[in-house]
């Protein structure tokens, strides 16, 4: 039994280490987290594109309206379609690959640098219109 609950806590400790980890490498590469409110924000206010970096089929079955549809995949490719001044908010299904694409694009030289934290769960969540 003391073996399993050795085991459980080494899981628990490594999943937050990971998510601390995560976070430490989004600051450090200038991309800041935002929730759904933020995120509209940004883009009413501060004319952010919101770029979607899930794939077609997940793109597909709803997005947030008139995000720009450039999957992780491609994102090295498709990069320079995109605007280096201009404020980006970068979505995915849970932030994960989002944050990937952003500490990319923050690295090659965008300035302004936002992943949505929770990603399309945390839009849907929000009860935000959704465009298909």
């Amino acid at each position: 039994m003391d073996a399993w609950m050795i085991v459980i806590a080494g899981l628990a400790g490594g999943t937050l280490l990971s998510r601390y980890y995560g976070k430490l490498k989004l600051r450090r590469a200038g991309v800041v987290e935002v929730n759904v409110p933020e995120a509209e924000r940004l883009v009413s206010d501060d004319g952010a594109l919101v770029v979607d970096v899930r794939e077609l089929g997940e793109y597909r079955e709803g997005r947030i309206p008139q995000a720009r549809h450039v999957p992780l995949s491609e994102m090295r490719q498709r990069m320079r379609d995109l605007e280096r001044d201009r404020p980006i908010v970068v979505s995915c299904r849970s932030g994960r690959r989002s944050a990937y694409a952003g500490i990319y694009l923050a690295r090659n030289g965008f300035s302004h640098v936002y992943n949505l934290k929770g990603g399309m769960n945390a839009w849907t969540r929000a009860n935000r219109q959704i465009e298909r």
